[in-house]
């Protein structure tokens, strides 16, 4: 018999095994910053204690809600079973606006459970000039609340809880900070990944802080590098082709329930499975 419950860190360690095995390429030390996110927000249904099919919907604030890591096992799919999970975790979220990242096969289906098309996120990968500058350190505890506030400035929506952990520096990831002068004119997260590492999210005040941030982030897990851009960030999409990045895999930005229009010239989404 399947049943639904909520999953421990350790739980969520399995998943973005299987999110690996899928080729989502996930960071090596996820799993504990994305429970920090919401803990109550990862469900997983089980059949007799298996684990067979995953979900998350996390409560960023008190109006915005992001859906991800909507997995199945194989020998489990055409069931019924996941999207009885999708309908279980979406509770979760009350009447918060949700959002995802939704993959071109899944993206009809998506639309008929009242998700509105906002745009696309292009995945740009390749090898980067590792390059240190002297305006770029380590983020410090106190710069937290700071970039919280710049990022929300730039995604148009707030995630505390998440960005709280994501910022905070680890093994496997790390955060830089542009500081012209005392002021911060951008960051980027960069954080090991199964294969090379990822920069996000990314902030900068215009190109040549952008690419200061990405070739300074080159330095610290390897130089073979994946962003998440926008579409709305046409400036970033213009410094990537520039870097010789290859352009591959695409999502569609989906809502359901109003939500932002952004603008932001140079930015790159944190994750796709925390928005």
């Amino acid at each position: 018999m399947i049943r639904h419950r909520r999953m421990s860190v350790a739980d969520l360690a399995l998943v973005l095994d299987w999110a690996a095995d899928e080729g989502w390429n996930p960071g090596t030390g996820d799993a504990e910053a994305f429970h920090a996110a919401d803990p109550q927000g990862f469900f997983l249904a089980v059949d007799r204690e298996k684990p067979v099919a995953a979900i998350s919907v996390v409560n960023h604030s008190p109006d915005f809600a992001f859906l991800g890591l909507y997995l199945c096992l194989p020998g489990y799919r055409g069931r019924g079973i996941g999207h009885a999970l999708w309908k279980h975790a979406l509770t979760h979220a009350g009447d918060r606006t949700v959002g995802l990242d939704g993959v071109p096969d899944q993206q009809a289906n998506y639309a008929r459970s009242g998700f509105t098309l906002a745009g696309r996120t292009t995945r740009f990968s390749g090898p980067v000039d590792a390059l240190e500058s002297p305006d770029i350190r380590l983020a410090a505890e106190e710069d937290v609340p700071a970039l919280i506030d710049m990022e929300a400035a730039a995604s148009g929506w707030r995630k505390p809880a998440a960005l709280d952990a994501w910022f905070r520096n680890t093994p496997d990831r790390t955060t830089l900070v542009c500081d012209r002068h005392g002021s911060l004119a951008g960051a980027a997260t960069v954080r090991r990944c199964r294969s090379g590492s990822k920069i996000g999210p990314l902030v900068a005040s215009d190109e040549t802080v952008a690419g200061n941030l990405i070739a300074h982030a080159a330095t610290r897990f390897g130089n073979q590098i994946v962003i998440d851009v926008p579409s709305s960030s046409a400036g970033q999409e213009r410094l990537c082709g520039a870097l010789h990045l290859a352009p591959g895999f695409q999502t569609a930005r989906m809502y359901r329930g109003p939500f932002p229009a952004t603008c932001a010239d140079h930015f790159a989404v944190s994750t796709l499975e925390l928005g």
